[in-house]
This record gives C-alpha cells, structure tokens and sequence, in this order.
C-alpha cells in the first residue's frame, strides 16, 4: 500500500521543498554562504538532528498523545502518552482533534503557537532546537489517513526530513512526500513555547491569539512573561499591550495596569479602549483629573463601546463634583 500511496502522489507538487533545496543548492559553496550570512535571514543548516527529543511508539490510533507528550517533554513537561490521552483521544473519531491538541499544553503551562504554512518555518523552528508537531494525511484527500508525528530534523543534502514517527524513532522521508502529506492536512504545525519564548516567525496576531487562549485557560499567573516577551518584539503593539494591561488589572496591580495602558497610547493617540481603561484605573486610584481628560478623549473618539465610554466620564465627573 505504501508503494502505491508513492505512486499515486509522485504526480502532485511539492513547491515549498523545490524552492527550499533549490536555494539550499544555490548556496552551498563557501563563497555564497559567506555572502549570505549578511542578509536577514540566514541559510538553514544543511543538517540538523535533534536526537535527544524522547520517543513515545504510539499504540493503536494514538499517535495524538503520544506525539504531544514528544513536544511536551523536550518543552520540559514530565509526561506521558497515557497521561493525555483522556484530554486528547476521542474514541468514537479514533483519533485527536487539532482544538483539543492545542488546548492541552496550556494545561500543563505550555502556549500552543500555530505556525504559518511554511517548510521553511518548521525547519527553521528545529535548527533552533525546537521541535515541531505536525499533522499529516498520509492517504488521498477523499479518504484520509490522519497522523500526528513530531519533526525533529532533516538532511538538506540528502533531501529528508526526519520524523517521531508511528513505531519508528526516526523515521526518514523526503521533503517532498512529507509536503505532500503535510499539504493534505494544511499545513498544520504547532510549536510548544514556555512563556517568555517566542517562534522564530511569529505574527503579532498569532502570538496574541496563543497568548489570550493560555491566559485564559486559568494561566494568568505566568502569562504576564509572554505578554513581555511580545512587547519586546512588537512594541507598538495594540493588542498586546491592552492584553497586558487588562491582565494587570484583573491581577489587581494598578500601577502596571496604568504603565501598560500608558505605553499603548504613546503609539496610538486615538485609541478610544486604551483611554477609556486608562481613566477607569485612574479613578479607582484617585487620579481624578488624569481619569477626567482621558474618560473625555475615550467619549471624543466614540467607536462601539461609546455608551460604556460615556458610563466611566459620567462616574469621574460625579466623582469630581462630590469633591
């Protein structure tokens, strides 16, 4: 089956990885390597093999947990395949859900990042020493076959990747017959981050979205280290800087609630939500004529939540006047 499985698919293209090894055979020589280490994005490693990562053989249809503990433990989490499997394996599907395979890291205080839909994004994440969770349909689109399995290296030369795989510790198969099962899934990979890491390419919203759905998975505690770790990197950032001075303030720290906010308008002026919570922790630590000016920019600029703007100036100037 295998054999026919390579022949039905050797017709279907795998652009991502001809471009990858074209550049990798591009660059090769000493001389352009040497050249190319000045530009921003440097040459992947021609090889990288992270074998330290654990392997857990997957019992009959679970190669969900036992993957997720792969990721988990190089993420440092004691786990085992037999731990997640009430959190991940869905008996009647015979397999795991991709929602429930994101939601169960955070449990363990871990934040699931989705990658973008780039091979050179996932090798890029293992040369960095990350391992990567990948989703595969390993039959035909009409039919699939899904898998879960963990890359944890690969072979620009000798053009494979290498996989936690099944049964297989590692397992090896070309680039392009992992995109083209990679491909049939979506492209889905997933890197597992302790707060205060971030992906190598990471979009400002993605990271948000990680962050927001760790948080607020009950790990409010530890998410403050992430929200910082994004602002270091985006730093003009609406969301996550409203997402870290909310945080603040749920955590009953006003003075950071106020330096978030505050930071968030020096990058927009006309933020309205920003101006609104800004004069809302105002008033409640005595700043009423702080809370007053920006309670009436938050009214001035309006939006959808204009009536819950006008409720905070009318609190402040009631305030104001009772003085």
């Amino acid at each position: 089956m295998t054999a026919l499985l390579l022949v039905m698919t050797g017709c279907v293209g795998a652009p991502q990885s001809a471009l990858l090894l074209a550049h990798f055979n591009e660059h090769s020589n000493a001389d352009l390597i040497e050249h190319h280490r000045e530009q921003a994005a440097p040459v992947l490693s021609p090889r990288v093999n992270l074998d330290n990562v654990l392997f857990f053989p997957q019992e009959e249809y679970q190669c969900g947990p036992a993957a997720l503990a792969t990721v988990l433990n190089a993420s440092l989490v004691v786990v085992s395949p037999d731990d997640l499997v009430s959190q991940v394996y869905v008996p009647e599907r015979q397999g795991s859900l991709q929602i429930e395979m994101l939601a169960a890291p955070r449990r363990y205080g871990r934040i699931s990042y989705q990658l973008p839909p780039s091979l050179d994004a996932v090798l890029r994440e293992v040369q960095a020493g990350r391992p990567v969770l990948v989703m595969q349909n390993l039959a035909l689109t009409r039919f699939p076959q899904w898998h879960y399995a963990v890359v944890v290296g690969y072979d620009l030369a000798q053009q494979d990747i290498i996989l936690r795989s099944g049964t297989i510790r590692d397992y090896r198969v070309s680039l392009r017959v992992f995109e083209r099962t990679w491909s049939r899934a979506q492209h889905w990979a997933v890197v597992i981050l302790q707060p205060g890491e971030l992906p190598l390419q990471a979009s400002e919203d993605g990271y948000f979205q990680a962050v927001s759905a760790y948080e607020n998975a009950g790990a409010s505690s530890q998410a403050g280290a992430a929200y910082r770790a994004g602002l270091e990197r985006w730093p003009d950032s609406q969301l996550l800087g409203m997402g870290y001075g909310n945080l603040a303030y749920r955590d009953g720290d006003r003075e950071l609630a106020i330096t978030a906010y505050s930071k968030v308008l020096e990058h927009h002026q006309d933020y309205a939500a920003a101006h609104n919570n800004l004069a809302q922790v105002m008033f409640e630590t005595g700043d009423l004529q702080g809370a007053e000016a920006h309670a009436r920019n938050a009214v001035r600029l309006g939006g959808s939540f204009a009536e819950i703007y006008q409720r905070t100036l009318d609190r402040v100037l009631a305030a104001n006047a009772a003085r």
